[in-house]
């Protein structure tokens, strides 16, 4: 295997900064944990590691994939940290998988396959835009939300309270509650599946239409 020369690596460097570029692009506009510049940098790094990988197997006569399999196994660390839990639903799995994917592509740019990594990089972008597209109009049609509900301790709200809510959503998960009674009044925490179509604002005006609400949040 001979050396590449120093203008091709030049070439392969500024490859892989633009295709990782143009993933983080659309994470970046999504406000995604990483974004433009982390996916630059994630593909420019991989495409280095394969630029001495080859660089070392040609003049040391060693194996040149044993770096860029220490990218693959290692990248992991990187998507956990994109990976962020929010009550019953967890955000960042579409970046996680991006952002190890966009390494894979700087390792293909680094080895010199061009088309290939191009035509990855097309899919990419339209799996983000256009399956993202279909999946929120015809898969995903349920959401689970947290609802946490001030209310005054009076008599029947809280059957007042999970009656409103099983109108108004499909179901409910868990329905907490903790009672004060030096401050008579009740924290209502009810996690419930909504219809993606159900607006936070006519949540809101469902729940605090109740006599006696004091104060709600939704996440």
């Amino acid at each position: 295997m001979n050396e590449i020369p120093l203008y091709e690596i030049f070439i392969r460097l500024t490859a892989a900064l633009i295709a990782g570029g143009a993933i983080g692009f659309e994470r970046e506009r999504d406000s995604q944990p990483a974004g433009l510049r982390t996916h630059m940098i994630l593909a420019l790094g991989a495409a280095l590691v394969t630029i001495l990988s080859i660089t070392m197997g040609a003049r040391y006569n060693s194996d040149p994939a044993r770096l860029a399999a220490q990218v693959v196994s290692g990248i992991g660390f990187l998507g956990a940290g994109a990976i962020l839990r929010f009550g019953f639903n967890v955000k960042g799995l579409t970046t996680a998988s991006t952002l190890w994917t966009t390494a894979m592509i700087g390792l293909v740019i680094g080895y010199g396959f061009y088309l290939v990594a191009g035509f990855a990089v097309l899919i990419m972008l339209i799996v983000l835009t256009l399956v993202e597209r279909f999946e929120k109009k015809f898969v995903r049609v349920n959401v689970i939300r947290t609802v946490v509900v001030e209310v005054q301790d009076r008599e029947g709200i809280l059957r007042e309270v999970r009656k409103t809510m099983t109108k108004i959503a499909d179901a409910i998960i868990v329905f907490n509650v903790q009672k004060s009674v030096k401050n008579k009044y009740m924290r209502l925490e009810i996690i419930a599946r909504f219809n993606r179509s159900e607006k936070i604002e006519d949540l809101v005006e469902v729940i605090t239409s109740i006599n006696g609400v004091r104060s709600i949040k939704i996440e």
